[in-house]
C-alpha cells in the first residue's frame, strides 16, 4: 500500500470519515485534529512506519506528512 493511502486510512479511521474525503492538500486542522490528536496520530504513524518524526510545524498537511515519511524510508 502506498504511504499516502496508509496515512489516509489511518486518518479516516481516527476521524470516522471516508478516506476519499482526505487529500494531500488537507490540513490537519481542517480535518478537525487538535494538538493532542496530532500527537497521538504522530505516535501511531511512527509505530506503523517504524520511524521517528521530530516535532515540525511545517508538517501541517497530509501531503507534508507523506513527504516526510517517504524521505525517512
Amino acid at each position: 500500500m502506498a504511504v499516502l493511502d496508509e496515512v489516509k486510512e489511518m486518518l479516516a479511521e481516527k476521524l470516522e470519515i471516508p478516506a476519499e474525503e482526505i487529500t494531500e492538500e488537507s490540513s490537519f486542522s481542517d480535518l478537525g485534529l487538535d494538538s493532542l490528536d496530532m500527537a497521538e496520530m504522530m505516535m501511531d504513524v511512527e509505530n506503523v512506519f517504524g520511524v521517528t518524526i521530530e516535532a515540525d510545524p511545517s508538517i501541517s498537511t497530509v501531503g507534508a506528512l507523506v513527504e516526510k515519511l517517504e524521505s525517512l524510508k
